[in-house]
């Protein structure tokens, strides 16, 4: 195998039993079974630290050529919150009510979602995930380079994964929001041309009324092949 510029480590994994890898799996599932999707939050302050935490965490996902090219910015701001409450209200509104094909409307009727996004404001936190398409290297003279990245769409969404998944491991519940266009996001939060916004999460606790739609998941038969 050809080396790079990188010094080759031993790897470090623990073979565990196969009575333990089931364990695990099966405590793994239970604990990502019942995540849902929430809309009604709690304003009960959240420790910072839990957040730092799920995004070390999301930060080891893989990413092409490991460039890593993902950002994330923590709003906690009250006033930066409404600003971003505003700003996609705004542009939800203007899809419910001309941008979204009826077909797309019908799809999302049963979860009983609209431009209305008061959750913005109330979730102690929002994590805005920005992808970055290219990096940016200093040349000796002091000028800039653009550095191309690789799969970035692909990247960034494992490591979204990587996030939802820890917040929800440790407690936290989330929504996942993508207004649409959601360049206000790079507007408000002052982020260099070459981050561009991926999604939007609130986290925090849900409130003590929350409830979710009662809808299933498809099971695994209908979304598994097996090739042997």
């Amino acid at each position: 195998m050809a080396k790079g510029i990188y010094p080759f480590i031993p790897l470090q994994f623990e073979r565990i039993s196969l009575e333990e890898q089931r364990r695990r799996a099966a405590e793994f599932e239970a604990r990502l079974e019942p995540r849902r999707t929430v809309r009604q939050f709690s304003s009960e302050p959240v420790p910072v630290d839990l957040i730092e935490a799920a995004l070390r965490i999301a930060g080891r996902a893989p990413s092409g050529a490991n460039q890593q090219p993902w950002h994330f910015v923590v709003v906690s701001n009250p006033e930066v919150k409404r600003q971003i409450r505003e700003a996609a209200e705004a542009e939800e509104r203007r899809t419910y009510e001309s941008r979204f094909p009826d077909e797309w409307l019908q799809a999302l009727a049963p979860l009983g979602t609209d431009w209305h996004k008061e959750f913005l404001e109330v979730a102690p936190y929002l994590i805005v995930v920005f992808r970055e398409d290219y990096g940016l290297a200093r040349e000796p003279d002091g000028s800039e380079r653009k550095v191309k990245h690789y799969y970035v769409q692909e990247s960034v969404g494992i490591a979204c994964g990587f996030l939802l998944a820890a917040l929800h491991w440790m407690g936290l519940a989330t929504l996942t929001h993508t207004p649409s266009p959601m360049g206000f996001l790079s507007r408000i939060l002052d982020r260099p041309p070459n981050q561009k916004p991926y999604l939007l999460i609130p986290v925090g606790y849900p409130a003590p009324d929350a409830e979710v739609p009662d809808i299933p998941k498809k099971p695994l038969a209908e979304i598994l092949t097996h090739v042997s």
